[in-house]
């Protein structure tokens, strides 16, 4: 049977400062474990503690730049360009650049905030 998600959930986020974090599909708004879908809008600055979490996570960047850095690397993820974390290695998300960005996370399985494993700060 087919569930209509008629709007998302806006979830808090971690980070420096105030991100819009809006749940389609995932724990929160439609009680799903096998994955979580949302919409990100990063501001200018805005840079979230390194995690390690327990789930791939898939980006898309529609607007802006995501800079994706991870132990071996820094990426600069553009608007039409994706990247794949996955589970088990460590993470930072940021976004630096002029205007910040906008992009689609799917994590697989859902994200949990159990599951992220964030740096202390």
């Amino acid at each position: 049977m087919a569930t209509h998600i008629q709007q998302p959930i806006i979830i808090q986020a971690a980070g420096n400062k105030p991100k819009v974090i809006e749940e389609f599909i995932g724990r929160v708004n439609s009680h799903t474990e096998q994955c979580s879908i949302a919409r990100m809008n990063s501001p200018e600055g805005w840079q979230e503690p390194g995690q390690t979490p327990e789930f791939d996570e898939f980006s898309v960047v529609l607007r802006g730049t995501l800079r994706v850095t991870t132990s071996a690397n820094v990426h600069d993820v553009h608007a039409g360009q994706a990247i794949h974390n996955k589970a088990g290695e460590w993470v930072q998300y940021s976004t630096p650049f002029e205007g910040g960005a906008e992009y689609i996370a799917v994590c697989v399985p859902a994200f949990a905030p159990d599951t992220v494993h964030r740096d202390s700060i």
